[in-house]
């Protein structure tokens, strides 16, 4: 069985990146996200079809999440170089086009296994995302099944639940009041 891994600290990750402007490589590590909220998400594979209705979902709120101080990274077990043919794909070809956030490079698969989404016979990264908070604190996860898409909306709400700081119940909005502990 999965160890636990919300409520205690992320596993560390060090990962070559593609830059979203689709020209440049970058590096990402956990230390570079300190003192900032991070959506850390994994997906399956470059050039597939549910991954581009994600990243650039994701990619077209990007300025939602800066605006709670958040910051993307995504994370597959392809090579920087498939990332950045991906980005430098047109949407209507089955690209990214230009993303507002880096895609990273996860080809030892360590860090998917670290953060226990991979698929070790096929190599590949089961739909992880995972919100870590500015001291490094895991504070919540959701895997699903590599044929279902994820919210971005839920992935919002959830964040600024957390970011609240109160008891949020079911189906808690920003705005609403949250639970008193008694």
């Amino acid at each position: 069985m999965a160890d636990r891994l919300v409520g205690k600290k992320a596993p560390f990750f060090s990962m070559e990146t593609a830059l979203g402007n689709g020209q440049d490589f970058g590096h990402a590590s956990l230390t570079d996200y300190e003192g900032k909220w991070l959506v850390l998400f994994f997906y399956p594979l470059d050039f597939t079809f549910i991954c581009p209705t994600e990243i650039t979902a994701l990619s077209y709120a990007a300025d939602q999440f800066k605006a709670l101080d958040t910051e993307i990274l995504g994370v597959s077990t392809d090579s920087k170089h498939s990332h950045r043919a991906w980005i430098n794909t047109p949407v209507n070809d089955n690209g990214l086009g230009k993303l507002n956030f880096p895609l990273a490079a996860d080809v030892t698969k360590s860090v998917a296994r670290d953060y226990d989404v991979l698929i070790e016979e096929e190599g590949i990264a089961l739909r992880g995302l995972f919100i870590i908070d500015p001291k490094g604190e895991l504070k919540y996860q959701v895997v699903n099944h590599n044929d279902v898409g994820r919210s971005v909306e839920e992935t919002l709400r959830v964040l600024q639940a957390l970011q609240s700081g109160g008891l949020c119940p079911m189906n808690w909005k920003p705005g609403e009041k949250t639970l008193v502990a008694k």
